[in-house]
């Protein structure tokens, strides 16, 4: 993971367990949209270990064949949302790893065999996935490789975008809610920006200061730099 500058103190509203050591994650910039997927497994992991894999978007080979070199065992990929951009590798990923199940929120259950709602077909093309095999609410503490993960459901830029807050240190896969110097997009059907202002202010920016967010696209970024120097959501202000 691209390590950034860790200039603030945790702060009271952490809520994180107790500290742990980070996370290895291995950022891949899939396909045409540069869409960022995630590995994460335990540091020193070894052949044989776990691994999880959140969104698995357009040409995921380099992914797959990372994931294979290292000999990790892939246990769930979690969806931060279901648009054609982060899902559109699924298939081939289960084509690899045959039984690993595929999680996503619960307002998105049906978005991964409906072209028209992953918006594949206004792009001209009609991308599918498998059937997801759990959905996910708001506030569930995930397992994942021994690590515990809180979804925030944070929609917005899709009715069912997550994030996902690992509870042992300071680090968020924000999807395509919050970027570098932006936010998603909310132009698109199912999107809306007081909606997306909101999960920003309410779920993301009540997270410590030093907190990493890792988006869905572009270079990593600080939950305390987006709160005070976001151009559309800062922790006072909103600018549509």
């Amino acid at each position: 993971m691209p390590d950034v500058p860790n200039d603030h103190a945790a702060g009271p509203e952490s809520g994180r367990s107790e500290p742990s050591e980070p996370p290895e994650i291995r950022a891949f910039a899939l396909g045409p949209f540069q869409t960022n997927c995630y590995v994460t497994s335990r540091k020193g992991a070894s052949r044989g270990d776990p691994c999880w894999v959140a969104d698995c978007g357009v040409e995921p080979g380099i992914m797959l064949e990372e994931i294979d070199r290292l000999g990790l065992v892939p246990e769930a990929v979690v969806l931060t949302h279901a648009h054609l951009d982060h899902i559109a590798g699924l298939f081939a990923f289960r084509a690899r790893f045959p039984d690993c199940p595929i999680w996503i929120h619960e307002a998105e259950g049906a978005w991964l065999t409906d072209p028209n709602l992953n918006l594949s077909a206004r792009h001209g093309i009609e991308v599918t996935g498998p059937t997801p095999d759990r959905l996910l609410a708001d506030g569930e503490l995930l397992t994942l490789c021994g690590e515990p993960w809180e979804v925030r459901h944070t929609p917005g830029h899709s009715p069912g975008g997550i994030s996902l807050v690992h509870r042992g240190s300071p680090v968020a896969i924000v999807g395509d809610t919050l970027f570098n110097g932006s936010i998603g997009r909310h132009d698109f059907p199912g999107s809306d920006f007081e909606t997306l202002a909101r999960s920003i202010q309410e779920k993301l920016y009540t997270l410590p200061p030093e907190t990493v967010a890792l988006p869905g696209h572009g270079p990593v970024t600080q939950i305390g730099h987006e709160k005070l120097s976001n151009p559309f959501v800062r922790g006072d202000s909103v600018t549509a």
